[in-house]
């Protein structure tokens, strides 16, 4: 069914449009008030669709019944409770301010004490994950942000203001387009000639605009100007005087006189026209003018990243002042669907770099698509920009992969002064420890590793994979500013959610692997339930055909059977020879070393699947897991620090973890901090508060220490002679602080005055209740009873 939005080429898939993401049901964006979305849709799902509707300045009518979006710099109308391009409801509130207010305090493990200074299983970066997301799923929720932070709005831009006075190129950035040599340079005191030949290779060049205002080209096109110069020559801003005049930018095709040669280069970028999608610039027409080609797109009012950085900088007196991480990673999940839409068509954007995205309002566009040619293409002029373009690019041509490294190095550039990214590190990253950032952002720092691997087979195997990690560090990044625990969750694609329910971890309480789908034998696999491991081993081992998902079951099975590490390695080590990238064998190694207590194994393995699924959780739970028990606390505690702040389902284990690093190196007040993440709706609650007892117990040094042990354990579900014994243990201590160093009237131990005769008291009562649950010490303990009570005389 086709999409019934105007001017989306889509289809309706799963319920949604596979271009624009609006659900089957809803009414064209002109529709008024009255086109609400379907019932089903929940309005923030109705308004994250919306989004991705996009008008043409002019071309739509106010309307007074529903208002202008109350966003700055966003030219949308409220309609259907939202706003038809930013999403914001009618009541929306101003923009936060800048996220890098918080940025100081954050209190992560520096990266030179963190994960990447272990060992680590080698592990290529292809096949992450097999599992694939339509277009619609992709579109939904196209908000920048995620709904996990905020990115200030870019004000919409005045096309006529946006066209230059005095459009004149720099000296320092003339240089001859056919060999690159400058040209057009001052001498002896006269300035650069702007049009003539180069000394080097004899070639033509000119920086005059060839286009003045008030010019038509193609009988169709009135010039107002020029926007900017490219590496093609001028942009220019025109009238489209046959559609509502609207505004258009041309931009020149080829720099030649050769009327063949500028056809030519028209029809080879005629594949550009059926390019549609909400995030990417759309391109209108392609004509010629005086011998020259030019591409006519669509005008996008905004400001780019570059031009962002370029204000940040401005304000900060001319000191560069990179993005907070959770911006920069918001502007790349939010733009990530356009490249995989691109890929899904075989097309490679090529010249991806900040320059090139543009943000009006709340939304992004994709622009310049001048570099973008199919990917088997083997002719085609490749157009790329130094300290961006991957390293294979001019031996092997592009590929998705090239576009994912340029990604990465975007992605640098956005969050850090990556000095000498153009030259000594034009392939490569500064070391960790000159570069703050990878200190502070570890996940982070790994994920870039990934997209800019030397190996394209190394990188992320699509936009799609790439975006799924960038979300889980986003979440990770936000949760660190926060500083807080976890309150809510995300459901991974990779890893079920932690089993573990009481204070202690072990291989068999981390998340297990989800199962992938599009195995062979899922289906085969799913009626699979028998719970003896031994009869299951026994029936995978007569499995159809034996593929990945089979393989890692039939670990699953030995692992529960126990002592099975050679059988393991055995099954691991085939999937790995069949398919190198096969991180998941290398879990299932990890594991079977978590089992036999080979710790610097285990850390191998998980730092291994760290690296290639960087935003997920559950490696680093693992992960942690392995240091503490392998003699490195202070990456373990690093990593359940995160694990708490990120995921509510994580929070259990991972405050364990921290209590029981911190208990060790005698801190008491982070072990009680630690213990007190447990929320209480967790079935370990009632556990973490004994142990904060015991912890207070063994630790604490005063009655203050001992009154708080008391009220850990008050209330809390127990049974009677484990509560009596709290109390036995509590109050012993208690009594002989004050025979040490005198009774304390104002201070009080679980409701007990802090003298010898009230805890005496006390005491006593606590061994008679305790008596009449032990038998075998019954006697004992009255007579402790009787020695505490008082004697009369009478």
């Amino acid at each position: 069914m086709k999409c019934a939005q105007p001017g989306c080429s889509g289809a309706i898939a799963d319920g949604y449009c596979d271009i624009c993401g609006m659900p089957a049901g809803a009414m064209p964006a002109g529709g008024g008030a009255s086109a609400a979305a379907p019932a089903s849709t929940p309005p923030a799902t109705a308004a994250r669709a919306q989004q991705t509707v996009h008008a043409r300045p002019g071309s739509r009518p106010a309307s007074a019944s529903t208002g202008r979006c109350p966003m700055p710099g966003c030219g949308g109308e409220i309609r259907d409770g939202y706003c038809d391009i930013c999403g914001s409801p009618p009541d929306a509130a101003a923009p936060p301010e800048d996220a890098d207010a918080g940025a100081a305090a954050l209190t992560t493990t520096s990266t030179r004490l963190g994960s990447t200074a272990l060992g680590s299983q080698l592990v290529p970066g292809r096949g992450a994950t097999r599992r694939t997301t339509t277009a619609a799923q992709r579109m939904r929720g196209a908000r920048i942000g995620a709904g996990l932070t905020r990115v200030p709005p870019a004000p919409a831009v005045d096309p006529a203001r946006a066209v230059l006075r005095n459009p004149v190129v720099p000296e320092n950035k003339r240089n001859c387009p056919s060999c690159g040599a400058p040209v057009g340079r001052s001498r002896q005191g006269q300035p650069g000639r702007t049009t003539g030949f180069c000394a080097k290779c004899r070639k033509p060049f000119s920086f005059d605009p060839k286009l003045a205002a008030g010019a038509i080209v193609a009988g169709q096109y009135e010039v107002a100007g020029c926007l900017a110069h490219g590496g093609l020559g001028w942009i220019y801003l025109a009238r489209d005087l046959n559609v509502s005049r609207r505004w258009v930018v041309l931009k020149g095709l080829l720099n030649s006189g050769d009327a063949d040669a500028n056809a030519a280069a028209i029809a080879e970028q005629q594949f550009l026209a059926q390019v549609t999608h909400p995030l990417i610039v759309e391109i209108h027409n392609f004509v010629s003018h005086d011998g020259s080609g030019y591409i006519v797109m669509e005008f996008v009012g905004g400001r780019s990243l570059k031009q962002l950085l370029q204000d940040r900088m401005a304000k900060n007196g001319g000191e560069y002042d990179p993005l907070p991480v959770d911006q920069a990673i918001a502007y790349l999940v939010e733009l990530l669907p356009a490249f995989q839409y691109l890929h899904d068509q075989g097309l490679i954007y090529c010249d991806f770099k900040p320059d090139n995205v543009i943000q009006v309002g709340d939304g992004l566009k994709l622009i310049d698509l001048g570099g973008v040619r199919r990917v088997d293409d083997p002719d085609s002029a490749i157009f790329g920009t130094v300290g961006y373009q991957a390293p294979e690019v001019a031996t092997q041509g592009v590929s998705p992969q090239s576009d994912i490294f340029t990604i990465g190095r975007t992605l640098m550039v956005l969050c850090a002064e990556f000095r000498g990214y153009q030259t000594t590190f034009e392939f490569t990253f500064p070391a960790v420890e000159r570069t703050p950032m990878f200190q502070q952002n570890d996940s982070f720092y790994r994920l870039l590793q990934r997209c800019c691997a030397p190996d394209p087979a190394d990188r992320f195997t699509s936009a799609d994979e790439l975006r799924v990690q960038l979300l889980g560090i986003l979440r990770e990044t936000v949760a660190r500013r926060t500083r807080g625990t976890a309150l809510t969750s995300a459901a991974s694609v990779l890893f079920e959610s932690p089993s573990v329910v009481g204070s202690t971890l072990d291989w068999n309480g981390l998340p297990e692997l989800r199962p992938d789908s599009h195995d062979p034998q899922h289906g085969w696999l799913s009626n699979v339930s028998i719970d003896d491991p031994r009869q299951r081993l026994q029936l995978l081992g007569g499995a159809p055909a034996r593929t990945a998902e089979v393989a890692l079951a039939m670990c699953r099975a030995l692992l529960e059977i126990g002592s099975q590490t050679a059988a393991i390695d055995e099954l691991a080590d085939s999937l790995l020879s069949d398919d190198p990238w096969e991180w998941r064998a290398v879990w299932m190694q990890g594991l079977a070393a978590l089992q036999g207590e080979r710790w610097k194994a285990a850390q191998a393995a998980f730092n291994a699947v760290y690296g290639q699924v960087p935003g997920e959780l559950a490696p680093k739970l693992a992960l942690a897991l392995a240091c503490e028990h392998g003699g490195e606390p202070g990456i373990a505690e690093g990593l359940y620090a995160t694990c708490v702040a990120t995921d509510a389902n994580f929070v259990t284990p991972a405050a364990f973890g921290l209590a029981r690093i911190r208990a060790r190196k005698g801190d008491l007040d982070g072990a009680v901090a630690a213990l007190d993440m447990v929320p209480a709706t967790s079935r370990a609650y009632a556990e973490s508060r004994r142990l904060r007892a015991r912890h207070l117990l063994t630790l604490g040094a005063g009655l203050k220490e001992l009154d708080e042990a008391m009220r850990s354990v008050q209330g809390v579900r127990m049974d009677a002679p484990q509560a009596d014994e709290f109390r036995v243990h509590i109050l012993e201590r208690a009594l002989g602080e004050v025979r040490a160093h005198g009774p304390r009237r104002n201070t009080t131990v679980g409701g007990h005055q802090a003298t010898e005769d009230a805890l005496r008291t006390a005491l006593a009562e606590a061994y008679r209740s305790l008596a009449q649950h032990r038998p075998d010490s019954r006697v004992e303990l009255i007579d402790r009873a009787n020695r505490l009570r008082k004697w009369s005389l009478l």
